[in-house]
């Protein structure tokens, strides 16, 4: 067990490996992962179906000298074993560990902090033009799903990727899944590529036949033209090759030297050239196989009682709404499980959509629902949000639409790492203009803010963490009102200048904690009082004021950056008061 993978310790060591040891190669890692991954937590089924996918990159790259860029990254597990971090998977996604993502810090071999999708080609095309500038040689790998493909970034490049006058590999990793299952155009058209087994026997065949004629390479270029015409027949568009990109594939992507001999055939065109390699999510793994939206993601332990989240609440209460309210749609960006909106997609069909990885699409196509008198919600990651920022702006806000935006998984959420805290959505939100900004601090919070935002009539946003949705009577004494905090404590009791009074004003999901710290300097002798803001914007700046100005402590909880974030807005408002 294991003896094989013991014989990798640094970059390039797979390269001593016998070819028909590839296999067992392959066993030995994804039992590797299994064992760990379970263990510590990460991203599982993706890590499994890209083994002998990032086994052949390595075996046709010298590395750190050539390059691969992973799009996203979470499916680099095996990179990072084949480059000397074996012993460090047991601090995988903690605290001073390895990262569950490409990370430069750690090897010279990651050429990328990644972590959010549909990059991977633009960075690409910056190496190779930096390469060509430079007068450089070095292989360049881009590795991207077919997912991620889908993102409007990735097409960017790809429009771009013909005006590149030297070598680069782009490897669609195509699983048919992203975290949920593909959806649209671009899935629909690798699907027809991957099933389309006349136009690539029949290319096979072609070309075998011609290998054993004397002049058989002259004559595969002489009919190179009737080649895409017959592609054209078998497989309409073409699209990467109508483009100007090379394509060869479909490739069985579990089969490592199938993979590298094409990939070797890629690097001898001085030219950008698409590799379409056909992998199985969650390969070797039987549950994984068969729930890949599952085991995308393992919590630490893989187990445990299932718990209510906020992500739950918002689509438990979303169908709650859309029973009463004909107007209520669901969007999300390939993250229906996620966000809690499966539920709802299930109830309502004809309502809810799920756009794929394209977060700017998702929020100006809400937009233009609302334009069209429908009260739409979207739900995303508070990192991916930031995608949108512009679409947000321009297309919701200046026009003062009613949109409802869930900032889901807002504030510290652990173990995935820098690129996906959403601890800087509270900044970015502050200066939109029009936008109401609020934060549950419970279970109810989170419903009864729901069914407010739709009332509105205006471009909303909510923030709520990851993780169990906090269930507490304290926040259920009075209706919210927009705009309003709420108190807890006896404000009376406080006195200018007195060294014992301390008021505490918390955001969301830090109230329950700013009501704990109140029960501890209770039994110090300690009067406290706690604000639960609820609104960011708009911020109840009467009470607070009010509030602060009978006490010289006060503190500010939020989960986000100091820099925009509500706890500076706070201290401005006292800016101009002594003491």
């Amino acid at each position: 067990m294991g003896e094989l993978l013991d014989k990798i310790n640094k970059e390039n060591d797979i390269k001593n490996i016998d070819e028909n040891e590839y296999r067992r190669l392959a066993r030995e890692i994804r039992e590797f992962i299994i064992n760990n991954v379970t263990s510590t937590g990460g991203h599982l089924a993706s890590n499994l179906g890209a083994v002998e996918l990032t086994m052949a990159l390595h075996l046709c790259c010298d590395l750190p000298k050539d390059k691969i860029i992973f799009d996203v990254g979470h499916q680099c597990y095996t990179h990072k074993l084949l480059t000397g971090r074996k012993e460090q998977f047991k601090t995988l996604r903690k605290f001073n560990g390895i990262s569950g993502f490409p990370r430069i810090s750690e090897s010279d071999c990651d050429v990328f902090d990644t972590g959010h999708s549909s990059n991977s080609l633009s960075l690409a095309l910056g190496l190779c033009n930096a390469r060509e500038i430079k007068k450089e040689d070095y292989k360049v790998f881009a590795v991207i799903g077919d997912g991620a493909l889908s993102g409007g970034m990735a097409f960017e490049a790809l429009n771009n990727a013909a005006r590149l006058k030297s070598n680069l590999v782009i490897v669609i990793n195509d699983n048919q899944m992203s975290i949920s299952k593909n959806v649209g155009g671009m899935a629909n058209y690798l699907g027809k590529i991957r099933t389309n087994k006349k136009y690539n026997n029949l290319k096979d065949s072609v070309e075998n036949a011609f290998a054993h004629l004397p002049g058989g390479d002259q004559l595969t270029d002489k009919v190179r033209g009737a080649k895409d015409i017959i592609k054209r027949v078998f497989i309409s568009g073409m699209l990467f090759e109508d483009m100007g990109l090379t394509y060869i594939g479909p490739i069985n992507g579990h089969n490592v030297p199938q993979m590298v001999s094409a990939f070797n055939s890629a690097l001898n065109m001085n030219e950008p050239v698409i590799v379409h390699v056909c992998t199985k999510k969650g390969k070797g793994y039987k549950p994984a196989e068969k729930n890949p939206r599952k085991y995308h993601g393992v919590a630490a332990g893989s187990g445990g009682t299932k718990i209510e989240t906020y992500s739950d609440v918002v689509g438990s209460t979303l169908i709650e709404m859309a029973e009463e309210d004909e107007r209520i749609v669901g969007i999300t960006a390939a993250m229906p499980d996620g966000t809690g909106l499966t539920p709802f997609m299930k109830k309502f069909p004809d309502r809810s959509f799920d756009v794929g990885i394209e977060e700017e699409h998702a929020v100006t196509f809400a937009a233009g629902l609302a334009r069209g008198g429908l009260r739409p919600v979207v739900a995303i990651y508070s990192t991916f949000f930031q995608r949108a920022y512009d679409q947000m702006i321009s297309d919701v806000c200046l026009q003062k639409l009613p949109v409802v935006f869930c900032f889901d998984r807002s504030g510290i959420v652990g173990a995935d790492g820098s690129t996906h805290q959403g601890i800087f959505d509270t900044s970015f939100l502050k200066s939109m203009p029009g936008l109401t900004i609020m934060a549950p601090a419970d279970k109810f919070e989170m419903k009864e803010m729901l069914k407010k935002a739709v009332e509105i009539g205006g471009p909303v946003a909510i923030k709520y963490p990851r993780g169990e949705a906090i269930v507490s009577s304290r926040f259920r004494d009075e209706e919210i009102e927009v705009g309003r905090c709420q108190v807890y404590g006896d404000s009376a009791a406080g006195g200018a200048g007195s060294n014992k009074k301390v008021l505490i004003v918390a955001v969301g999901n830090m109230v329950h904690r700013a009501l704990r710290v109140r029960d501890e300097l209770t039994k110090s002798n300690i009067d406290a009082v706690v604000i639960n803001a609820r609104f960011i914007k708009p911020m109840d700046e009467e009470t607070i004021l009010s509030e602060g100005k009978k006490y010289r402590n006060i503190v500010t909880l939020e989960e986000g950056v100091l820099t925009g974030g509500f706890g500076e807005e706070v201290n401005s408002l006292f800016k101009d008061i002594d003491g």
